[in-house]
């Protein structure tokens, strides 16, 4: 099948988000096809490139989200006035009742013709579509004064009601931003109209062209997300930001998540934690397919396989360093752990990107210096602090398997965690792990580590030092956390459940293009007459051996009948029924 692979910062950019993922579903799945559509979110990421790509990657196309000139695209009087109104439909839905939308039971039905704000996203990407562009539209005055009147009109929500024009300009510049995809070229018959499903690697941005697609063609959308976009939104609000731009932004990004999830064929969390999140926003159940991300398992191979090699008293940290990793706390248990084993280290081993994060280094980093003052044995000799920060690539930690290897015990500290990476990491290595309860974690660790509650560097320490002092068990659980890794994380089983869900996407998707020859000429009895109708097309099996249209109406010697046997033929039957 031809596969439609959506992306927003990720694949096929050297530096993306998921690249990686992204890079082994597409190597793993060479018998399909891939036409990748792809957002950039920086200059810096475009000027990088992208990865090798495989035989089966037939097109690229990229769009940035960071930038976009106006289209220059000038609208007639009535156009104005269908703009006007679609706009004004979407301004309503965000200022009125927007914790309603999110909160929309998975129990009751949802019209479509009464989805406000489902209608006005789709009379918008149709106008971008007659009209060749929205840029300029979305930037006009219109759209400020349509936010205006749908915050001051009655049934607003109070913090709508507050807004003032800096707070309508800030919202209105942010829902441009993210309605950047309608004003593509990318959904006619040559792209996404000519895939056989689009699977978006993320939600957001990147099934914003699903949705479309399925729109204007009618493609099933495949939607995953290891990271709810929802809630990283929530996470990454500006804290100066005012009440009224918090809670208009927040309506968009959550009619958008509903409406990606109400559209999508199938959605795949990557965790339990996801799908919880996923399923409050109005995902059905009935859709929700659990898959978990696959690892490389080769590279952590001969350090789980090793019996030895660890140092029994030392701790290891793995991951980036940020404030929601707390470590803080960390070195606050590591301070108790020294009281009762003075022999134990901690090595950090991770890196800052950015300058929030590289001050939370400095402030980590003054913080050990106070908690644990060199200490010489000599007065010539030179101090030794049990506390290390070191960058993977180093001369002491070449690669990550050999991070995860320098210790007997891996921790992880974070207060906020969505997939814990790192974690799955120590496991294929072996290690014993304590672990704060955030996230997905005690999902993925499963009763093989220890879990404590966050921001609690005393319960951290007891753990710690538990598994210090029981050399026995921290083998049993090590040996145990390998084999679960092995069984539910690796790439060959993430690769495996997306070709099934490929498949069974696909199957029950009506057919939409009648298939051609290599000359281009239609090519006869390509595509079986049934696969046009819904419902049974395969009637029952009549032990006599005459078909139904050869039998006498039942009406001919008899009234119409409503219950008994007969009444099976005239029931409707599922369209998967057809495939039996």
């Amino acid at each position: 099948m031809r596969v439609g692979l959506l992306t927003e910062g990720g694949y096929p950019y050297v530096d993306g988000d998921a690249r990686l993922w992204c890079d082994r579903l597409v190597q793993g799945l060479g018998q399909h096809e891939f036409d990748v559509y792809a957002f950039s979110h920086s200059e810096r990421q475009e000027a990088e490139g992208w990865v090798p790509l495989p035989p089966q990657v037939s097109r690229v196309r990229t769009a940035p989200l960071w930038t976009a000139d106006d289209d220059g695209v000038v609208y007639g009087r009535r156009t104005r006035r269908r703009f006007a109104e679609a706009y004004g439909e979407l301004a309503a839905a965000l200022c009125t009742a927007p914790e309603a939308a999110a909160a929309r039971s998975v129990s009751v039905p949802v019209d479509p013709e009464a989805d406000r704000f489902g209608n006005a996203l789709y009379a918008l990407a149709e106008l971008a579509r007659d009209e060749g562009g929205l840029i300029g539209a979305l930037r006009s005055e219109t759209a400020v004064r349509a936010l205006e009147s749908a915050s001051r009109a009655p049934g607003a929500v109070r913090a709508a009601r507050t807004a003032r024009v800096p707070d309508l300009l800030d919202v209105a510049a942010h829902i441009e931003r993210a309605l950047r995809p309608l004003s593509l070229d990318w959904y006619e018959d040559d792209g996404l109209g000519a895939v056989d499903l689009c699977h978006a690697t993320t939600g957001g941005a990147a099934a914003l062209p699903g949705l479309l697609a399925g729109h204007f063609a009618g493609v099933p959308l495949l939607v995953t997300e290891y990271g709810v976009r929802l809630r990283a939104y929530y996470l990454g609000v500006p804290g100066e930001a005012s009440s009224a731009v918090r809670t208009l932004r927040a309506a968009f990004h959550r009619g958008l998540a509903a409406e990606v999830y109400r559209r999508a064929a199938c959605i795949t969390p990557g965790n339990t934690h996801a799908r919880r999140w996923q399923e409050r926003c109005g995902a059905d159940r009935a859709k929700l397919r659990t898959v978990y991300p696959g690892l490389e398992t080769s590279r952590f191979a001969e350090v789980g396989e090793s019996p030895d090699g660890a140092d029994p008293y030392t701790l290891v940290w793995v991951g980036r360093i940020e404030p929601a990793k707390d470590l803080v706390s960390l070195l606050h248990a590591f301070a108790r752990i020294r009281t009762h084993e003075p022999t134990a280290r901690l090595r950090i081993v991770g890196a800052a990107s950015g300058a929030e994060d590289t001050a939370y280094l400095g402030h980590c980093r003054a913080l050990a210096a106070q908690l644990f003052p060199d200490e010489a044995e000599g007065m010539h000799a030179v101090g030794d602090n049990p506390v290390s920060f070191e960058d993977i690539g180093g001369p002491a930690v070449p690669d990550p398997a050999e991070a995860y290897g320098a210790g007997a015990v891996v921790v992880l500290s974070s207060v906020v965690e969505g997939f814990p990476i790192s974690l799955v990491e120590a496991m294929l290595c072996g290690r014993a792990t304590v672990s704060t309860d955030v996230g997905a974690v005690v999902e993925v660790i499963g009763g093989t580590g220890l879990v404590v509650p966050p921001r609690n560097p005393r319960a951290l320490a007891e753990a710690c030092l538990a598994l210090l002092r029981d050399p026995e068990r921290r083998e049993r659980l090590g040996a145990a956390a390998r084999a679960r890794a092995l069984e539910l994380f690796t790439v060959e089983q993430n690769v495996a459940a997306f070709h099934g869900i490929y498949l069974e996407v696909v199957s029950h998707t009506p057919v939409r293009r009648m298939p051609v020859d290599d000359s281009g000429e239609p090519l006869p009895f390509g595509v079986p007459a049934e696969a046009h109708l819904p419902g049974r097309w395969t009637g029952p099996h009549h032990p006599t051996g005459r078909p139904r249209w050869a039998e006498e109406p039942e009406h001919a010697t008899a009234p119409a009948r409503t219950t008994g046997s007969h009444q099976s033929h005239h029931e409707p039957v599922p369209a998967a029924e057809g495939a039996r």
